[in-house]
């Protein structure tokens, strides 16, 4: 095999009788390259949007939570709290309890979900604490008046800071009010702290307060909505989800930190597909140039593969001759690529090179995050396509009749 692979060689840096093959050679080389640093650039953009979406919602979501399959809520009994306790995997694991509830305030009033956590450990299943950027996270408020936390633009909306007198009135008893037999269940809370969790949905909707007082509000009795549990490492969600579900049964749901947002997940999964389908086609083209000139190069090496094959040269031979000559194109094409690519990389990482606005985007510039597994992907279909587009040309060489070939020259 290694005549074969010089005679490729030597066919690709000869030069052609007719100089138009040459040009169509290099025009694929550069259509190649710039496919594979496509590619590579935009995969990596993917990987760095989703690493700013996933850091974003992981510091404010726990990695996994548990839910009753049924039902607005379940018991905390010793069988729960037992499969909570004894896995090693979990760092930390708090109740919770959640219903809409309607928030007014001499401004304005907005229908919100309020929660009700464990003030003491919040700041374990969750980044919460730490984005409380006005007051504190503190929920016990004062005497007959709970502490409430609220996002900073709940907070805008609302016209309500820190000291601000808010009251949550909870759903309840709504169907008693509507029918004149009684009002719904009123709680009057104080803002205690204002979190800002870079993200607006979270923000806008949601607000936090004692989950005792929250059990009283929305008449939750002894019952939690659900858990909420921080891992030690977070890839081990999937195990640790797995053992909970066998370990609790069917009467409880297991979510893990994707399961939460899976359309988001879903949808930016689709668009990082199909992006690189779409821009696979740049490659599709510059290999079908591959083809076309080692077709016009089969035409021209007619006497060369005529004299090979009359010296003993087998047809599987002359195949890969060509089929060299293609991917050897394909190897420099994607090599060049894959640095140009990689160069783009580092200039956006270290000098920012395609800045954003801190006024509207939460991060300065276009997020990139490289990983081994795309490179390998982008190489392996550069030259797959490169490896298709020569194989018809190797055939058509590998079927020329020596003495054809010979007598015409």
């Amino acid at each position: 095999m290694a005549f074969e692979r010089l005679i490729a060689r030597r066919y690709l840096r000869s030069k052609r009788q007719v100089r138009f093959i040459n040009i169509i050679m290099l025009v694929s080389v550069i259509g190649i390259t710039v496919g594979v640093a496509v590619l590579v650039v935009m995969l990596s953009v993917f990987n760095g949007f989703s690493k700013v979406v996933t850091g974003v919602l992981v510091a404010f979501d726990p990695h996994l939570r548990v839910e009753a399959a049924q039902g607005k809520g379940f018991a905390l009994t010793d069988t729960v709290r037992r499969a909570l306790d004894d896995d090693r995997e979990i760092r930390a694991w708090s109740p919770f309890v959640a219903s809409k509830a309607l928030l007014v305030t001499p401004v304005q009033n907005r229908v919100v979900m309020v929660r009700g956590v464990v003030d003491s450990a919040v700041g374990d299943v969750s980044g919460l604490r730490e984005a409380t950027t006005f007051g504190e996270f503190s929920l016990r408020g004062t005497p007959g008046s709970p502490g409430l936390v609220l996002g900073l633009t709940l907070a805008d909306r609302l016209g309500a800071v820190v000291g601000a007198d808010v009251a949550v009135v909870s759903p309840a008893g709504a169907e008693a009010a509507l029918v004149q037999f009684g009002q719904p269940p009123v709680r009057r809370t104080r803002v205690t702290g204002i979190y800002d969790s870079n993200n607006k949905d979270y923000d806008l909707h949601y607000a936090f307060m004692d989950i005792d007082a929250a059990r009283q509000l929305f008449r939750f009795g002894d019952l939690v909505s659900g858990v909420e549990i921080r891992l030690h490492d977070i890839a081990r969600a999937e195990e640790v989800q797995g053992r909970l579900a066998a370990a609790l049964g069917p009467g409880f749901r297991v979510l893990s930190w994707y399961d939460l947002h899976r359309d988001l997940y879903s949808v930016m999964q689709i668009e990082r597909w199909g992006a690189f389908i779409i821009l696979s086609l740049i490659i599709a083209v510059a290999s079908f140039n591959v083809l076309g000139s080692l077709t016009m190069a089969v035409m021209e090496k007619r006497r060369d593969i005529g004299v090979l094959r009359a010296m003993g040269a087998s047809r599987g031979s002359i195949t890969r001759i060509f089929m060299f000559e293609g991917l050897l194109v394909g190897v420099i094409g994607t090599a060049l690529g894959l640095a140009l690519g990689l160069l783009v990389c580092w200039l956006q990482l270290t000098f920012r090179i395609f800045p954003l606005d801190q006024t509207v985007y939460i991060i300065p510039a276009i997020p990139v995050d490289v990983r081994p597994a795309d490179l390998l992907t982008v190489a392996a279909a550069s030259m797959a396509l490169s490896g298709a587009a020569s194989l018809i040309p190797a055939l058509r060489a590998a079927r020329l009749l020596p003495v054809e070939a010979i007598r015409w020259e």
